[in-house]
């Protein structure tokens, strides 16, 4: 049976199972042990065990709960409040005004956790409330952050940029480099489309801007300090070497009390009731990625990404016929793969293919991160979906619709780095290129 049968089949199974109201973890297990069991001659219950132990197991994740618990503590605290009553003098005449919070503070925080799990969690946790709570339009509020949560990814450190590096064999540092510019495209493009929608949509725009003079808006901003200096703490100790991103969240959650206690706002039952709330988000984030990576091990043994890839490399296309055949390629996979599984499972394939029709692998691997990010927000297996479900309460076809849009902004902006590709390669090339200050 070829590739594309069994992959419609098994979406099939799946898309079924969830229309039942099967929950995601297990609707994502029962599939992949179906295509262990049909597909393949590999035993399915060792493949349980080792895909369930290896996930939850991985000390990369470990990050995951951590910057979880960091949000829990800073949601019950007054630090998330004054967060918004900070900025909003400062961006209060935007349109769109709060919602641009989702954006920076995804933006942010992306920059310290390398996952897109942990970034939109961390800041959902934060902005949802207090937005839902001024009255802003929750579908457009939730659509941002399951967008913007995308950043986690492609604003370096990131886990899934090393994975590639190695998998490519290029570079590291130039892999970090190039993700900036894209990293601050998509931010731009995600801010134009909430300005607008906001103009198009005024009534829908709770109407909180406050005429203030500079010196009001310096003295608002202090309600910022706590938050930036937990921020400016984080990344410090990572950028600085003390810690890599795992060690970096645990040193987030001591700032977070710190930050907590100090303004008096940490009780016993608040540090309980985050720390059980914590707990509970984080064990169904494990038990979903424990469920993908079973699927991901049946993908595996069936050969259903190198059959694709290959069915891709036989069609002789053109340059850029072939990135636009990739990029729906990876989309499909997106939907039943989690990102990292998708650059192991396919690179050995693709890498040679790209690298004969002339396009740089550096840039390559930004398009690779940026469809991963694609699959964040693509159901049935966006993560980013499954996290905003659970914090929303709504079901995963309502935030999937409201993520639509930024899923074609995300389109959008690969569609710019494949026609601009100097977006990419530019930084890189300007700091690797030039020389050590001693030789000027």
């Amino acid at each position: 049976m070829s590739a594309i049968a069994i992959t419609a089949i098994l979406l099939g199974l799946m898309f079924v199972l969830l229309a039942a109201g099967v929950w995601i973890a297990l609707s994502l297990a029962i599939t992949g042990w179906f295509g262990l069991v049909f597909f393949t001659g590999s035993p399915p219950d060792s493949n349980l065990f080792t895909a369930f132990w290896g996930t939850t197991a991985s000390w990369e994740l470990a990050a995951l709960p951590l910057f979880i618990w960091m949000g829990e503590i800073l949601f019950r605290t007054r630090l998330s409040e004054e967060m918004f009553e900070g900025l909003s003098p400062w961006i209060g005449w935007l349109p769109g005004r709060l919602m641009h919070v989702n954006i920076l503070g995804c933006g942010l925080f992306g920059s310290v956790s390398g996952s897109s799990a942990a970034t939109c969690a961390m800041i959902a946790k934060v902005a949802l409330p207090e937005l839902k709570r001024r009255g802003y339009d929750e579908r457009i509020c939730l659509g941002s952050l399951a967008g913007a949560g995308t950043l986690g990814i492609l604003i370096p450190p990131s886990i899934t940029m090393v994975v590639y590096a190695v998998a490519a064999d290029v570079s590291i540092i130039r892999i970090f480099l190039a993700g900036f510019l894209p990293g601050a495209l998509i931010m731009l493009l995600y801010s134009g489309y909430i300005a607008a929608w906001s103009l198009a949509h005024p009534e829908r725009v709770p109407d909180d801007a406050v005429t203030m003079t500079l010196r009001q808006r310096l003295y608002a901003s202090r309600r910022l300090a706590p938050c930036l200096a937990l921020i400016g703490f984080v990344i410090w100790v990572l950028v600085a070497g003390y810690a890599t991103a795992t060690e970096a969240a645990a040193f987030g959650v001591l700032g977070s009390l710190a930050i907590a206690a100090s303004g008096g706002s940490l009780s016993w039952s608040a540090l309980r009731d985050s720390l059980m709330s914590a707990m509970r988000l984080s064990a169904m984030i494990m038990f979903i990625l424990a469920g993908a990576a079973l699927l991901t091990k049946a993908m595996g043994f069936t050969g259903i990404p190198r059959g694709l890839a290959e069915w891709v490399g036989s069609l002789g296309l053109s340059p850029f016929m072939l990135i636009g055949a990739l990029t729906v390629v990876y989309i499909v996979l997106g939907t039943a793969l989690d990102g990292i599984s998708m650059i192991v499972l396919t690179t050995a394939i693709v890498i040679p293919m790209v690298q004969q029709a002339g396009f740089d692998l550096v840039w390559f691997g930004i398009f690779i991160v940026m469809l991963v990010e694609i699959a964040e927000v693509t159901p049935p297996v966006g993560f980013n979906l499954f996290v905003l479900q659970t914090m929303s309460g709504r079901d995963s076809l309502y935030v999937a619709r409201a993520a639509l849009p930024f899923f074609w902004l995300l389109v959008l902006a690969i569609a710019i780095i494949t026609v601009a590709p100097v977006i990419v390669t530019w930084l890189p090339d300007l700091v690797m290129n030039s020389p050590p200050p001693a030789l000027k």
